[in-house]
């Protein structure tokens, strides 16, 4: 039993873990646009017109046409309000002005804007990795969510293989099957009750599984590794995160406050889980969970063999509200490690104090841009080197800002 990753509706063989399997409901949502809005557009559509009809002469090169095009203003996101009904991802947004193909051919003329939120992240939850994406480049979140993800590069492949191998190490895979959303979330709850337990009795346990309401949304996500300290005086568990570097030197400072934010956004979960604070009817209404729905037998079979007379998810809820009142706040320090990928030496360790006041601070801006109150923001001119690992840099204006030098790559 790990982390689900796959449909819901596979063979027993294939199948470790799911996602949250539920249908969205396509809604056809309303919205006002404001003289503000429709002038913002006009100017847009105005700009082009003027492409279109000035002819392409020697004195026009295409450069400058490209130019002209990129300096319209980005009209994604107009709405500075959140709808309370979204639209399926099937619909379109109205993204940049801009002469691509890629991007365009996906937004077709369609005014309706919904956030990126309700589009993408409604009935999933928000992943920390998402608050971590968008804080390293809000545009490079915001293109991965219109075009895709980009192809796995051979040192992320890596990092996931590493991350593996370590999980491996202390943790015995299982191989479940699921047949509802509920079977699904029984066994993130086992998981972590399972780890839990690892933790209390052997001192180490690594992929554990959150999900926690912070700042006003429902976080998952999984951490690396949790440790006991070695003296009996101090029993706050410590948040551990691996990052495996292709290059054998330690990253920049972005990416240090980028793993940073990751390990804090972790304890931010779990000191809100152990504190008791997780309300359930938000939980069971956000995630459309039946909180009297019969797990399956595999499931029901699953909860038995750890010592859980689980028959529903309520069961397994409470089960797991029992463990989190056994366990005490995360420590306040924080531990980063890097390691080379070649043969996997620890190249250095970044321990850090929590902050929690910086860590709401960079949710919550991270929210703005996921709920629609504001465009995402190009990377700062001083981080520009960003551009030359981004794979939607062709797309994106701010890479001709940028000039060459050395990548820094990680997983």
């Amino acid at each position: 039993m790990t982390e689900p990753r796959s449909p819901i509706n596979t063979p027993p063989e294939e199948v470790q873990t799911s996602q949250n399997p539920n249908n969205i409901v396509s809604e056809i949502p309303l919205e006002i646009i404001s003289e503000e809005e429709m002038a913002i557009i006009e100017a847009a559509f105005a700009a082009t017109r003027s492409l279109v009809k000035s002819p392409l002469s020697a004195s026009l090169s295409p450069a400058h046409v490209q130019n002209n095009v990129r300096s319209i203003q980005s009209i994604t996101l107009l709405s500075k309000r959140s709808l309370s009904s979204c639209s399926s991802q099937s619909d379109s947004l109205v993204v940049d002005v801009e002469d691509s193909g890629r991007l365009m051919s996906s937004q077709k003329r369609n005014r309706v804007v919904a956030s990126l939120l309700s589009r993408y992240r409604r009935k999933r939850g928000l992943a920390v990795t998402d608050i971590t994406a968008t804080e390293w480049c809000e545009k490079k979140m915001e293109y991965t969510l219109l075009c895709g993800k980009p192809e796995k590069t051979k040192a992320m492949k890596a990092g996931s293989s590493r991350h593996e191998a370590l999980e491996e190490e202390v943790i015995k895979k299982v191989k479940v099957r699921v047949d509802s959303a509920e079977d699904v979330w029984a066994l993130k709850f086992l998981n972590f009750i399972v780890g839990a337990n690892q933790l209390l009795f052997d001192g180490l346990t690594r992929e554990l599984p959150l999900v926690g309401f912070a700042e006003g949304v429902w976080m998952v996500g999984v951490i690396d590794e949790i440790r006991m300290p070695d003296g009996q005086s101090d029993a706050h568990p410590v948040l551990v995160d691996t990052k495996t570097r292709a290059e054998a030197s330690l990253p920049r400072e972005p990416q240090r406050r980028n793993g940073r934010l990751q390990l804090m956004c972790y304890k931010h979960l779990w000191d809100s889980l152990v504190a008791d604070d997780f309300p359930s009817g938000q939980f069971f209404e956000f995630f459309s969970l039946n909180p009297n729905h019969v797990l399956s037998a595999q499931v029901r079979e699953s909860t038995a063999k750890c010592g859980f007379a689980a028959e529903t998810l309520t069961d397994m809820l409470r089960y797991s509200r029992n463990t989190w009142c056994m366990l005490p706040p995360a420590h306040e320090k924080l531990l980063l490690r890097y390691e080379f990928q070649a043969d996997q030496s620890l190249l250095g360790e970044d321990q850090f104090e929590y902050d929690i006041d910086w860590v709401k601070g960079q949710i919550k801006c991270s929210l703005e841009v996921w709920r629609g109150d504001r465009e995402a923001s190009y990377t700062p001119e001083d981080e520009r080197w960003k551009c030359w690992s981004c794979k939607f840099a062709s797309e994106c204006p701010a890479s001709n800002s940028c000039s060459p030098r050395r990548k820094d790559t990680e997983a």
